[in-house]
């Protein structure tokens, strides 16, 4: 097993950090900011506020050469680069706050992170690690970095502000599960999209899925992922009639995703083979997203490829 890369483990310090800082904040931050993300997504206040505290931690970083993230046009030099050469800075892509829609309503949220080692556009094959936290009734990090998958709790310090000094002062992070692997015996599935949106393939899919598994679905890919991760089964925002590149965007959803879910021994698909391999043109690329168990993914691609 490789030695942890110093990085890596400060980039998930940095991201721990922030964590009960976001959360905290989001009661005040329900409301929209009055701007739209790259996408074209109305942003909410909360959306700004978990990208501008992460921009401010990742960027105290040695190491990280660029902050990349899904509500700013471009990439941002941080100035991070290790070496004579310059070489040696990795590009952090995160998503602030997905699914922050579910503010208003009070359901589950999160933040995604893909730690690479190449500029962004870049594949999946260029994640050297990834993982998201989750803000759910515990606020929980799932971390893929090399050495395995784990979960976490990550916890404020009592009297402390959960932020300091670009490190992860006054937070802690206890690990609860260790070497974590899909189980064999899947049990939930969760689609996004509308149904009448969906693909003929799709849709016959998602019949046959239903008489086996159990629906979890909250609309924060995050938390929906996290049902996965823990019970086993198949999440998919797939490709609509209408938008036939999916909802999801590749460098901040679904590469971090598809890492996380490939390094617990189950899959990830596009559609047509593996998330990591999709070559991306830009950094807000959005890519149709089906990951689980090996063999629900595998029955996925088989039922789209007989449309």
């Amino acid at each position: 097993m490789a030695d942890p890369d110093p990085v890596v483990e400060a980039v998930f310090d940095a991201v721990a950090a922030t964590a009960p800082t976001i959360r905290d904040a989001l009661p005040g931050r329900r409301v929209e900011s009055g701007a739209e993300n790259p996408s074209g997504e109305t942003v909410l206040a909360g959306d700004v506020y978990a990208d501008e505290l992460l921009l401010e931690a990742l960027s105290a970083v040695e190491g990280v050469g660029s902050f990349v993230s899904e509500e700013r046009p471009e990439a941002i030099d941080v100035g991070g680069a290790v070496g004579e050469d310059g070489e040696g800075a990795y590009a952090v892509a995160i998503d602030p706050l997905d699914g922050s829609s579910n503010l208003r309503s009070n359901n589950a949220m999160g933040t995604v992170v893909g730690i690479y080692d190449a500029p962004l556009p870049a594949t999946g094959r260029d994640l050297v690690a990834a993982g998201y936290v989750l803000y759910g009734p515990i606020t929980t990090m799932v971390v893929a970095d090399g050495s395995g998958v784990r979960e976490e709790v990550v916890e404020r310090e009592d009297g402390s502000e959960g932020l300091g000094d670009g490190d992860d002062a006054g937070v802690t992070r206890s690990v609860v599960a260790d070497d974590l692997a899909l189980p064999d015996e899947p049990t939930v599935y969760g689609f996004g999209g509308r149904v009448p949106d969906w693909p003929d393939a799709f849709r016959e899919y998602a019949r046959e899925v239903e008489d086996e598994l159990k629906l979890r679905y909250g609309g924060a890919m995050v938390g929906d992922v996290n049902q996965v991760v823990t019970y086993g089964g198949v999440f998919a925002y797939p490709a609509l009639v209408d938008a036939p590149d999916g909802k999801l965007r590749l460098s901040f959803e679904a590469n971090p995703i598809a890492h996380v879910i490939e390094s617990m021994g189950g899959a990830s698909s596009n559609g047509s083979g593996s998330i990591l391999d999709v070559e991306p043109e830009g950094i807000h690329d959005r890519v149709p997203l089906y990951v689980g168990n090996e063999e629900l993914v595998d029955r996925l691609e088989a039922a789209l490829d007989e449309e």
